[in-house]
């Protein structure tokens, strides 16, 4: 999908030095998966301290093979 945006020159060049990216698509597409990998282990970590958690389960029982 084409898409025309206005971007700061400046951080676009920023953009290009930091990620060691060779084009600016290649740049603001790194950036944008960057943002919202950050963004979701955000939302994981925001859920943690929410989660009840069964002291008595044995993770190593479960590992046993019959």
């Amino acid at each position: 999908m084409a898409t025309n945006l206005s971007i700061d020159p400046e951080l676009i060049e920023r953009a290009l030095k930091v990620s060691g990216e060779r084009t600016k698509k290649a740049a603001v597409t790194k950036a944008l998966q960057e943002f919202i990998a950050r963004r979701q282990q955000k939302a994981l970590i925001d859920i943690m301290g929410r989660l009840e958690w069964d002291t008595g389960f044995d993770y190593k029982a479960e590992r046993k093979r019959d």
